[in-house]
């Protein structure tokens, strides 16, 4: 890590809910909530919890250098809407194959700092 820098990843105590166009994507209660320096707190949740069937693998692949390489997921009106870490680096190990969207839905008012 770069001094400075510092990533947690811990269990959320919070229901997590994703809904696009209408239509649920992902529903937890055993999302990860990930919190980096200067990046908002960002949920991962379990393959099973996530409607795969309503999601296609993009070509898209970015690289961080705290996480490692990201593979990301589309829907016919949005490109790139969802991340996971395949093999993520050591540090965030629990993120493993976990997705990540970018606009959820937390309903909860508990959360483990």
């Amino acid at each position: 890590m770069t001094a400075g820098h510092r990533i947690t990843v811990e269990r959320s105590e919070r229901h997590v809910r994703v809904v696009h166009g209408g239509e649920v994507l992902a529903e937890s209660d055993r999302a990860l909530v990930l919190r980096e320096t200067g990046c908002p707190a960002r949920y991962y949740i379990p393959p099973e919890d996530v409607r795969l069937d309503l999601l296609t693998l993009s070509d898209t692949r970015t690289h961080c250098p705290f996480k490692g390489t990201a593979s990301y997921w589309s829907r016919p009106d949005t490109s790139d809407l969802v991340w996971a870490y395949p093999d993520p680096k050591p540090d965030v190990a629990g993120i493993k194959d976990h997705l990540c969207f970018y606009e959820v839905d937390v309903q909860g008012d508990t959360e483990a700092r």
